[in-house]
């Protein structure tokens, strides 16, 4: 029986000055919720079980949407692993106990798609996320965040806390973070082209070969599926969300060159990694479960992005 959610409910979100949760507090607004609390890095460290424990005492949700996380592209998660999976674990395991103790009546806890193992079979479905160990590269911050998948169920079995897990795939969209260390595919592409355009080189850099292939998810169709997935979905069961569309990384690069206007030569870094080989999602238990589908066309949802990226700039 789904758990009702009310208009009026204190919903918490962790991570909502981030780049999906800015988007997730839109919908959140445009569906009617106004009692919304974003708690700051500044005021609560969440990786502290005792900010948390205020976090709880001062924000009294009924309602948790847990989307902070620490995370980056390949470079940042190759520098940081001992960070990644110590935040990351950190972060939900005391939100998740913290979320018992007060009762709340429902915790949304967000996953990835780097939980998955190095050589899902495609389409990825959520039954084959213990069939392997993850892509090396992002593995402690993929097994963190699944270890705390476990955690949800595991509340859920012993003390009936209605706890979700949510897999989106690779988001990208406006407000995206485009710094080229730090951030992943799209927004490191789109940052290089426009760039290079600008400057008039002749060449841009990229990453690995090309080969592998991802998933994208347009930011604004992934925050429509969080709060529908808060209202309606009540299973221990993970929920990927996607588009169900996938493109390998090469032409990814020649789309984002030419919808940038860039018309020079694309060299590949084969010295740097690709990460994991595949990636597409089976979405057909957000689709059944919650009647979602990702509507913005990836070509829009592109031109949308580069737009921001070419009024706002890499520092936005």
């Amino acid at each position: 029986m789904t758990t009702p959610i009310h208009k009026t409910d204190r919903i918490a979100l962790t991570g909502g000055a981030g780049f999906l949760g800015s988007f997730v507090v839109d919908q959140l607004r445009q569906r009617g919720y106004a009692n919304i609390s974003i708690p700051r890095r500044k005021d609560f460290d969440l990786t502290h079980e005792a900010d948390v424990q205020r976090f709880y005492r001062d924000l009294k949700p009924d309602v948790v949407l847990h989307l902070a996380a620490e995370v980056g592209g390949i470079g940042a998660n190759r520098d940081n692993p001992g960070r990644f999976f110590f935040a990351n674990m950190a972060m939900g395991l005391h939100l998740i106990e913290g979320a018992r103790q007060v009762n709340v009546k429902k915790f949304v806890q967000v996953g990835t798609i780097c939980a998955y193992p190095k050589f899902t079979p495609v389409p990825f479905q959520e039954s084959e996320l213990w069939n392997g160990y993850p892509e090396e590269t992002n593995a402690p911050y993929g097994i963190a965040k699944k270890a705390l998948m476990v955690m949800c169920q595991s509340y859920r079995q012993q003390y009936n806390l209605n706890g979700i897990y949510l897999l989106p795939v690779n988001l990208y969209g406006p407000r995206d973070n485009f710094d080229l260390h730090s951030s992943h595919v799209i927004p490191a592409l789109i940052r290089k082209c426009v760039e290079a355009r600008r400057r008039g080189d002749k060449q841009i850099t990229a990453w690995g070969t090309g080969s592998a292939s991802r998933e994208f998810l347009y930011v604004e169709d992934c925050a429509q599926a969080l709060v529908g997935s808060m209202e309606k979905y009540d299973s221990p069961e993970p929920m990927n969300l996607g588009s169900g569309r996938e493109i390998t990384i090469r032409d990814l690069t020649h789309l984002v060159a030419r919808l940038s206007g860039f018309n020079g030569e694309i060299q590949w870094d084969a010295t740097k990694p690709d990460g994991q080989p595949r990636r597409c999602l089976d979405v057909t238990r957000a689709r059944e479960q919650i009647g979602f589908v990702a509507q913005t066309p990836f070509e829009e949802g592109l031109r949308n992005t580069i737009a921001w990226y070419e009024e706002h700039g890499p520092k936005a």
